[in-house]
């Protein structure tokens, strides 16, 4: 149906259901309840009804080997989505993201049907990463049966209890953080500076596509090698005790608190958009929600009372994360020397600055 609507309706990316339910919806308010309320990603997923229907209709039960690929395809397809949303030239084009998302969701189906349901776990990249982001909740379902049973524990208990990782979904781990921080950076004037544009007059995406795509490349590159050298080096320290495959699951902290507070601000700005558009989605003077008509407003951002609030919640959600990943990365590590934990510190620590500097610096629009 979004699909059709982003064919067929209104070519204005805030009028029209596809963007706004995608990029505000999906994208930013999914992640954000999966980091709270477990994952909601399962209610809603959109292949796995089809999928089983369809290998049921097929009688197929066989599998095609695309489960020895680990994440690694996860991972193409994070790519793929990373240089259409910070680097193609219109991603909030409706029609345009309907086709990417028709696209997409075809191939995916295809291969689930191929390879088995179970595969979306480690295949599609939407699934793994609201799985991902879901371990840190406190809430979270168990199946038992054919029961599921609502579980609390503290945030992050579930990471405690994951298996040691694969080195295709430390790659993908890796992966979400550099997409999260290339995205701040290359709003920033020290970004554009760097790629010779003057931030107060930026020349648009279709002049700088092969200098973001390049930044892309060079931010996982980086990230991957901080967290092999501090994983190196703690592993060294500790005389091997120290394993990477373990701790590495306190970056699942770091990536959901990042997202929470990078996305704050696009969440109480197009949120309005998407209330309105689902409210009235036909843009005839309807009432679908039952709310009462209402204008979008940006005076917030201007409020001198309300911004120093907002920048507080995104403080503490980074802030928050990183002394969680802190915690569960002393749990994980188990019994080592305390200096074995010296590296991953520093480089938490490191994070938690880069972070908070992408958030307060001066930014293109």
């Amino acid at each position: 149906g979004l699909v059709l609507v982003g064919l067929l309706g209104n070519r204005d990316p805030m009028h029209n259901l596809i963007t706004l339910v995608f990029w505000t919806g999906v994208w930013i308010a999914v992640p954000l309840a999966s980091a709270v309320f477990g994952n909601l990603w399962r209610a809603i997923n959109p292949w796995t009804g089809p999928v089983r229907i369809a290998r049921t209709l097929l009688g197929r039960r066989g599998r095609i080997g695309l489960a020895r690929l680990g994440h690694w395809p996860a991972i193409g397809f994070y790519l793929w989505f990373i240089w259409f949303q910070m680097i193609s030239l219109y991603p909030d084009d409706p029609a345009v993201l309907a086709q990417a998302a028709a696209t997409y969701w075809l191939i995916i189906f295809t291969l689930a049907v191929a390879e088995g349901e179970d595969w979306l776990e480690q295949g599609e990249f939407l699934t793994v990463l609201f799985g991902f982001v879901a371990r840190i909740a406190p809430l979270w379902h168990e199946d038992d049966g054919p029961r599921t049973r609502l579980m609390a524990g503290w945030p992050g208990a579930q990471v405690l209890r994951m298996p040691p990782l694969s080195l295709s979904a430390m790659v993908f781990i890796a992966l979400a953080l550099s997409a999260l921080t290339f995205e701040g950076l290359n709003e920033t004037f020290f970004w554009q500076a760097l790629i010779g544009q003057n931030p107060l007059e930026p020349m648009g995406r279709s002049a700088v596509v092969w200098q973001n795509s390049a930044g892309v490349l060079g931010v996982f590159a980086l990230t991957l090698a901080a967290l092999w050298a501090g994983m190196a080096l703690g592993h060294r320290i500790s005389g091997g005790a120290f394993r990477a495959d373990r701790v590495m699951l306190s970056f699942l902290a770091i990536a959901s608190g990042y997202h929470a507070a990078h996305y704050l601000v696009m969440l109480l700005t197009a949120g309005q958009y998407t209330l309105a558009a689902l409210n009235d989605p036909m843009m005839t003077g309807d009432s679908w929600l039952g709310l009462p008509p209402f204008y979008v407003s940006f005076g917030f951002l201007t409020d001198a009372r309300l911004m120093p609030l907002i920048y507080a919640a995104q403080f503490a959600a980074i802030l928050g994360a990183h002394l969680l990943a802190v915690i569960l990365s002393l749990r994980l590590a188990g019994p080592v020397r305390a200096v074995a934990h010296l590296p991953l510190t520093m480089l938490m620590v490191g994070y938690t600055v880069l972070g908070l500097w992408l958030l307060s610096t001066a930014r293109v629009g």
